[in-house]
């Protein structure tokens, strides 16, 4: 097993966010004794999108350590569970105020498979990597449409509860700016020439650390704040 040398700092950046999701899963499974009932099941969710990512993470850090490849189906694996379960969050945050269609889930839902399917398929050269990366965006784009202007925007728009349209901004915010840094990332690692694999996984870390726990956070602050009004 190759050790840690204090000049890869990509590796050290798995090590520390790997460390990070696991403080942060703890801190979200403790935190739901403090919040409302309807609170409780959306940070269980943040929690547990903390935890698969920390576990994949101590994965990938191990391929990148020992041979200095990108973990390309470790991170997959890892973005097919955690997104899916961040677009659930949107539900969950809506469904805690109001009645919401099955269809607003399944319409995020899909977006996010179209989006991580093409990105995959891209990277890891199954299929052509520009095709893959507009395809990819095309997803993105329609969950964008969905959470801003579509039935879940319009759900959040008409709601009284300051707290959850906190929440609810706070994770469009990490969607929309946040997500960015992926197609950033995929652009100049696979479309911008030869692919970089340390710029390549320095960018997907960082975005990781940011948009998983922030997103974990938003949720968390308006839950307190809410339970607090009760």
């Amino acid at each position: 097993m190759s050790n840690l040398q204090t000049t890869d700092t990509v590796g050290i950046t798995f090590w520390l966010i790997s460390m990070a999701m696991v403080a942060a899963a703890v801190f979200f499974f403790i935190e739901r004794d403090r919040v409302a009932g309807k609170w409780k099941t959306s940070l269980t969710v943040a929690g547990l999108i903390q935890l698969i990512a920390a576990v994949h993470y101590f994965y990938m850090r191990g391929v990148w350590v020992e041979t200095g490849e990108t973990p390309t189906v470790y991170r997959y694996i890892d973005w097919l569970l955690t997104v899916p379960l961040q677009m659930i969050e949107f539900y969950l945050i809506l469904a805690a105020i109001t009645v919401v269609a099955a269809g607003v889930f399944w319409r995020l839902l899909i977006g996010t498979l179209v989006m991580l399917i093409a990105g995959f398929m891209g990277e890891a050269g199954l299929a052509d990597a520009t095709i893959c990366f507009v395809i990819g965006l095309a997803g993105w784009g329609y969950i964008l449409y969905e959470v801003f202007s579509g039935e879940a925007g319009q759900i959040n728009a008409a709601s009284a509860n300051e707290s959850c349209q906190s929440a609810y901004n706070g994770m469009k915010l990490i969607v929309s700016v946040g997500w960015a840094i992926y197609p950033l990332g995929y652009f100049l690692g696979y479309l911008n020439g030869a692919v970089s694999a340390d710029s390549l996984n320095l960018v997907y870390n960082l975005a990781d650390l940011v948009n998983k726990i922030g997103f974990g956070m938003f949720i968390w602050a308006a839950a307190v704040a809410d339970s607090s009004e009760a």
